[in-house]
């Protein structure tokens, strides 16, 4: 006898094992169906994944054959020019004034 009998509460075990076959169906349903979209989610993360780094790849791709052909790449200054010697580089001095225009009235 169960426990109810007794004057006892029942316990969740008695209380899952008295439910319908339909509550049970529904419930089998509802955890494949979350299952379900918890995999496409993950799916859906790792395709925006996969596609940003075929981008970045193909960039880098690019990038590498364009200098192993001896072109550069079109973005980005060079980062050393071989012809200028170091002490044929010339520096100009640049001077600036700063003005204050905290007592000017204009707006």
């Amino acid at each position: 006898m169960g426990a109810a009998v007794n004057g006892q509460r029942p316990s969740l075990f008695e209380m899952l094992a008295r439910l319908p076959p339909r509550v049970w169906l529904q419930a089998a349903l509802g955890v494949i169906g979350f299952a379900v979209l918890a995999v496409l989610g993950f799916a859906v993360i790792a395709g925006f994944v996969a596609v940003a780094l075929v981008i970045i790849l193909l960039y880098r791709l690019r990038s590498w054959v364009a200098r192993l052909f001896g072109r550069r790449p079109a973005s980005g200054p060079p980062a050393h020019t071989e012809d200028v010697r170091p002490d044929e580089r010339k520096v100009t001095d640049v001077t600036y004034e700063i003005v204050d225009r905290t007592d000017d009235r204009r707006p």
